[in-house]
């Protein structure tokens, strides 16, 4: 995925990351550092809420190949969701190496039970929840889809309304034969179990697919095989690359803000 932009494309792509999503912490009700894991003390931003209101959410997780970033550079989706009423959530996950697969979609599993356990107290409505994620955050918004885990945490067979996974993997075999295994150290047990690809939601939410124009090949196939299996729109960043392909979701004016608005309307 580095090979898609510059070095110095790439750091200040990660800075304006950061920077938009300082912005968010300036909107009313900003909600920071909720501990959602008391034992791992996992916490997250939620932005766009507002007293008296169950209001629609978007979840966004971040990317970082499971061993970057953190809530503090997912929240620049929160000032044009708020601006329509909606709020944004962005968690935080443990990080890899010293975090397996398993730890770590048992974390976003978890940011999802709390947010949906407590939405009446956080100003959520739990009919309308919507998810999305960039790189191994795409992963891990599909992981969320899929079946079989929900009752454990006390959840419905489907509580996600809609998700726009973006720049997604949806296969872990492939990245098991690569460079990333060095630092993930993926089980078969973890290929088989957190591979999208392999569980396909059901029931199926609403559901569009994106990926960045200039991508390497593999993410391509990976998304366009995510999309084809579930019948969903297969959406292309256009001039974009793997990295900065999530601030068109930021932008309704743009085709993926507009996609992702549009999940959302239902």
């Amino acid at each position: 995925a580095r090979n898609t932009c510059t070095a110095a494309e790439f750091d200040r792509t990660i800075a304006e990351y950061l920077s938009r999503s300082q912005a968010a912490l300036d909107l009313p009700h900003a909600q920071t550092d909720l501990i959602f894991d008391d034992a791992n003390g996992l916490r997250l931003n939620l932005f766009g809420t507002k007293p008296g209101e169950l209001r629609l959410l978007v979840i966004f997780i971040h990317g970082g190949y499971w061993r970057g970033l953190a809530k503090e550079h997912s929240a620049f989706l929160a000032p044009m969701l708020a601006a329509r009423g909606i709020a944004c959530a962005a968690p935080d996950y443990r990080l890899a190496p010293a975090a397996r697969m398993t730890d770590i979609v048992a974390d976003v599993r978890q940011a999802l039970a709390f947010l949906w356990h407590k939405a009446e107290t956080l100003g959520i409505d739990r009919r309308r929840i919507v998810v999305t994620g960039s790189s191994a955050g795409g992963h891990l918004a599909a992981v969320l889809l899929q079946p079989g885990w929900q009752a454990g945490l006390g959840l419905p067979e489907q509580p996600i309304a809609a998700a726009l996974p973006v720049s997604g993997l949806f296969d872990l075999a492939p990245l098991a034969a690569s460079h990333v295994q060095g630092w993930m150290q993926f089980s078969p047990a973890e290929i088989a179990e957190f591979s999208p690809l392999r569980h396909l939601p059901n029931p199926v939410p609403r559901l569009s697919i994106a990926v960045a124009e200039h991508e390497v090949p593999g993410f391509h196939r990976q998304s366009r095989a995510y999309a084809d299996a579930l019948s969903a729109p297969y959406l292309v960043g256009k001039g974009r690359h793997h990295f900065d392909v999530v601030f068109d979701l930021a932008d309704a004016d743009h085709r993926l803000g507009q996609e992702l608005l549009r999940l959302i309307a239902g």
